[in-house]
């Protein structure tokens, strides 16, 4: 994950080599939107900011995250409930919280199995379906137990900067 900048997210680790750095360079010509995996901790609740989540399943419903290894609540998301929050283009600021920039508290909902945030573009709670070795991250599978969706504009993030993806570009589902 490279938010909110390449630079700013190597602050406190060792620089990647020119290779590694022209590699993220060019993974981030990819627009993706924004999601917060949150879940429940042992000892408390957690939120991470990721741009690397997909469908894979309609039957099941199953999604995917993609976690680095680094990530200090990676080991604790292995086999526990966790919900995908889609982001609105004005929640930003909750983005940058959970990657490591705090802001203002956000607000919390009880979710059917697993915690999630208020007032996201969507948001899809799971229960834990596989996890795979993907290097230096992990590939977490949920299966979809509960969702829903609102309208708005979608926050993305492309050539390491935040952008928005207007409403009337969303609603292809249909085209899927």
């Amino acid at each position: 994950m490279n938010l909110p900048s390449p630079a700013q997210h190597q602050q406190g680790r060792r620089a990647l080599p020119p290779r590694a750095q022209h590699f993220r360079g060019s993974l981030g010509r990819f627009a993706t939107g924004v999601a917060i995996v949150t879940f429940d901790g042992v000892s408390k609740r957690h939120g991470i900011t990721v741009n690397s989540f997909t469908s894979v399943s309609m039957e099941p419903p199953l999604v995917l995250v993609s976690i680095a290894r680094t990530t200090k609540a990676h080991d604790e998301l292995a086999g526990r409930p966790f919900t995908v929050n889609i982001l609105g283009a004005e929640q930003q600021g909750l983005a940058l919280h959970f990657a490591g920039k705090p802001g203002r508290e956000p607000q919390w909902v009880e979710g059917d199995v697993a915690p999630r945030l208020a007032g996201v573009l969507a948001f899809f709670e799971c229960t834990p379906w596989a996890a795979y070795d993907g290097g230096d991250h992990t590939l977490y599978l949920g299966e979809v137990v509960a969702f829903d969706y609102r309208n708005g504009d979608a926050l993305a993030f492309a050539n390491s900067r935040f952008t928005t993806i207007p409403e009337s570009q969303l609603g292809v589902e249909d085209l899927l």
